[in-house]
């Protein structure tokens, strides 16, 4: 009876994840504190390691599992404090509600958002216009909203298509029941054009969240963090990023042009003229029969998109306050009620939340135990934009492998510290913040482990019915993380010191005092 209990215990544990990840992870939990009792140092290191392979990993299992197990067993043997963990949440509690409530407010949203996308890929008939529009209006939305909730609505509109042309591709009407899934009574050539022609639409949208997401301050959680410990209001955030992100941003739009025209990493797929018309009478259809009701929320949908652009431009409140109100006004207007068709709207960011609560325990652990000490004094050893491209290079490298929210919140929070200690002065900090914003923002294209949004998207419902693998995700961001990452480079080492003076001349920045980054980081 013993043993068998035992086994059904074994099983419970992290549920299907694979039989050697579940080995590996109690593994870690066993090793943790006979290290931690030898060396504090190298304990930290090793749980730091650890949290990143439960991160590298997040296909097998969702990382706040093992990655809160980790941490709670630090807590316990002493790495760190729960009261230190619960100061560096409420210091980021601005990035929590951004997750929160801006997330949920633009899935009330949805309908505006379908609409604008489904009118796109109808009218516009050149493939490369529409990529172009795509990876546009992806960077666009992701510089005023969080590129999960961009993906989000990506995804829903691919999916939305794929379901339309396969049930009528099946022989039933639109308002048919039909498994999509299944693909027994299509043997049709135009399914597998049509799944390459969502595929890299769907690859152009979520590079396009890489490239509006690293400009403003609600793009990504971690710019959020940044501008929050370096002072920055919206529009200071958007110039002072500008010098790299400007460039890159061009750069990234050539490289659309280059891949669309070539047909290079299984770009250039066209949509099936047999397709287009399916979709085109479904377009016909769903505006025929759209009541004025439906109209009104389209309408009211708009002028709060209106409201949200110019409340975060102006930064009338806190970002996750301004979600908030959209929530109340989207929910008001469109008369969603009950409380169960409001949960709904959370359950895309609460996991990704939770997550990010962690993050902070992890980070805390890297404060108490200085572990990023000798490589912050390293680094900080060079001078002028070799200093910076070094900054740049070490998040690069580690958003690759990593998530970038949490190799953001970790630098920038020892860049603070380093200039509470005097060992490098306002400026270098402006500087230096930058380089960490476009580091963890860029490079982090490479793998779907770095950027939330493209783990999003593998994850998601449409990733199989489109054959949109780890490995074709990783060979289809191939071209867009060399150019990315270099242009980055090369702005940030050639441009950046520049142009920000330039700025200071202008205007348009002003130099600010150690005290606005530092009230952040007391307490540590």
């Amino acid at each position: 009876m013993q043993t068998s209990m035992i086994a059904a215990i074994y099983k419970n544990f992290l549920g299907h994840a694979p039989d050697w990840y579940k080995k590996t992870i109690i593994a870690f939990l066993i090793v943790n504190p006979f290290i931690f009792m030898v060396d504090p140092y190298v304990a930290g290191w090793t749980l730091v390691i650890q949290f990143i392979f439960t991160l590298a990993m997040a296909l097998k299992c969702y990382p706040l599992q093992p990655g809160g197990l980790l941490l709670i067993e630090a807590m316990f043997i002493g790495m760190t404090s729960p009261g230190h963990m619960m100061h560096e949440i409420e210091v980021n509690l601005e990035v929590l509600l951004l997750l929160v409530f801006m997330v949920a407010g633009i899935y009330f949203m949805k309908d505006l958002l379908m609409y604008l996308f489904t009118k796109l890929v109808i009218k516009v008939r050149n493939k490369l216009i529409l990529s172009l529009s795509f990876i546009f209006a992806s960077a666009f939305l992701s510089a005023f909203l969080d590129a999960l909730t961009v993906v989000a609505v990506i995804i829903s509109v691919g999916l939305g298509f794929y379901s339309i042309y396969h049930k009528v591709a099946s022989g039933k009407e639109f308002h048919s029941d039909h498994d999509h899934t299944s693909d027994d009574e299509l043997g049709s050539h135009d399914l597998e054009d049509f799944r390459a022609f969502l595929r890299n639409l769907m690859m152009h949208s979520a590079v396009g969240t890489a490239l509006g997401g690293v400009m403003t301050m609600v793009g990504e959680p971690q710019n959020l963090i940044i501008a929050d410990k370096a002072g920055w209001d919206f529009v200071e955030f958007f110039i002072r990023m500008a010098p790299v992100t400007i460039p890159v941003f061009v750069f990234g739009l050539l490289t659309t042009v280059i891949l669309e025209k070539t047909g290079m990493f299984s770009y250039g797929a066209k949509l099936p003229a047999a397709v287009r018309q399916i979709l085109v009478d479904y377009n016909d259809h769903m505006d025929k029969g759209r009541s004025k009701r439906e109209t009104a929320k389209l309408i009211v949908q708009a002028l709060i998109g209106v409201w949200l652009i110019i409340g975060l431009a102006t930064h009338m409140a806190s970002v996750g306050l301004i979600g908030l109100s959209v929530i109340v006004l989207a929910t008001s207007m469109s008369g969603v009620i009950e409380e169960h068709a409001l949960g709904k709207a959370f359950e895309e960011a609460l996991p990704f939340t939770a997550l990010l609560c962690v993050f902070f325990g992890v980070v805390a652990v890297i404060i108490d135990q200085g572990l990023f000490q000798p490589v912050i004094h390293w680094v900080l050893s060079f001078e002028g934009e070799t200093q910076m491209v070094m900054f740049y290079l070490a998040n690069g490298v580690l958003s690759m492998v990593s998530d970038n929210v949490f190799v953001g919140s970790v630098y920038i929070t020892e860049v603070t510290a380093a200039l509470q200690a005097g060992q490098i002065t306002r400026d270098q900090y402006d500087m230096l913040a930058v380089a960490i914003n476009t580091g963890t923002n860029l490079p982090s294209v490479a793998t779907p482990n770095g950027q939330a949004a493209f783990l999003f998207l593998l994850t998601s419902a449409i990733a199989p019915l489109l054959r949109l693998s780890y490995g074709r995700m990783v060979m289809m961001a191939l071209p867009y993380t060399i150019v990315l990452t270099i242009v980055g480079l090369l702005a940030t080492y050639i441009g950046l010191a520049d142009a920000t003076q330039v700025l200071y001349d202008m205007h348009l920045i002003e130099h600010h005092t150690a005290v606005e980054a530092g009230a952040q980081a007391v307490g540590h």
